[in-house]
């Protein structure tokens, strides 16, 4: 790391070079160069298998790289006390007893952790389970205990928060919570480091994404730019649904790559560049009349799907779902 000039190093939270993980003959993470700006926040997204986990376990110093380098906030990823003091985790899904109340499980943790209690009512508050805060936990949603889980994160008042998957098993309501939570920390400075295999997710509360597949990185950068390489589909829907087949054919002898999509009642052309007059007057020469026609801006998803070459998000190079992440 010493070829990271120190005013580029205090810019980003966690720089990583050539970090590699191997379990046996099994390379689960892969060179993976990280560099993730002070006072983001970070979306880590991947299908299941594709090293995320595993990656987080290195940055937490749970597990030991095989190879390469790495600072977390300015400290060594060798060291991990270093900078864990500095650092707030949830990973997959928090533990507390069931028969204390929300305060006394983080009660608990500040006594272990030899955190000052007067830290808990403020992360409570924070995380919007003040008012609910003398109840059991046996009797919060699986929100309002993905939500305690944050708070006994927030306990050490860290300056970089790693989530896990903080969506995952929550109804609609509880991930519109999540998101309005994760964004309100991110507002007073923090930076937070988000792993999902859902983009959908990444797409709302993140300014910065990560992508990788097989422990490799396919994508850095921010939202913003990975918006601008999404390419716009031309649709196109015939008055007779009969004809679908035959347009798709009309438009693959253009040279052109072009899929039915049943639950529309059209054929969507994915790559090439088509004229819509062109294929409009072409379609009308073949005796189909167009009644739609229009373009149509690909996901975040689709974006995802062409890096990486993958039709599913949640499937490893095998096509099954992977088992270390």
């Amino acid at each position: 790391m010493d070829d990271v000039s120190t005013t580029h190093r205090s810019a980003l939270a966690v720089v990583t070079t050539g970090l590699t993980k191997e379990f046996g003959d099994r390379r689960v993470v892969d060179s993976l160069d990280l560099a993730i700006p002070t006072g983001s926040v970070c979306g880590f997204v991947g299908p299941n298998g594709a090293g995320k986990t595993t990656t987080i376990r290195m940055l937490l110093g749970l597990i030991r790289p095989t190879s390469g380098e790495g600072m977390i906030l300015l400290g060594d990823i060798h060291d991990p006390a270093s900078y864990l003091s500095r650092v707030g985790a949830l990973i997959e899904s928090p533990a507390f007893y069931p028969q204390l109340s929300g305060r006394d499980n983080l009660l608990v943790l500040t006594r272990l952790g030899q955190l000052p209690s007067s830290a808990i009512d403020e992360v409570l508050e924070r995380v919007g389970l003040a008012d609910r805060a003398g109840d059991r936990f046996s009797r919060y949603s699986l929100g309002m205990k993905q939500r305690l889980g944050i708070a006994a994160a927030l306990l050490s008042d860290p300056a970089l928060l790693i989530l896990d998957e903080p969506t995952n098993g929550l109804d609609p309501a509880g991930i519109v919570e999540m998101r309005s939570l994760i964004r309100s920390l991110a507002d007073e400075g923090m930076t937070i480091f988000i792993s999902s295999h859902l983009l959908s997710e990444i797409e709302h509360i993140c300014d910065h994404v990560v992508m990788i597949r097989s422990g490799r990185s396919v994508f850095q950068g921010s939202v913003a730019e990975l918006r601008d390489m999404r390419t716009a589909e031309l649709v196109l829907r015939p008055e007779d649904p009969g004809q679908l087949g035959t347009l798709a054919q009309l438009i693959s002898d253009r040279g052109l790559e072009a899929e039915i999509e049943e639950s529309t009642g059209s054929v969507v052309v994915t790559s090439g560049s088509p004229l819509a007059g062109e294929l409009n007057r072409a379609a009308l020469e073949a005796g189909m009349t167009i009644v739609h026609l229009a373009e149509r801006e690909r996901s975040l998803e689709e974006a995802y799907f062409a890096l990486t070459g993958t039709h599913s998000g949640d499937v490893d190079d095998t096509g099954t779902l992977g088992e270390i992440q």
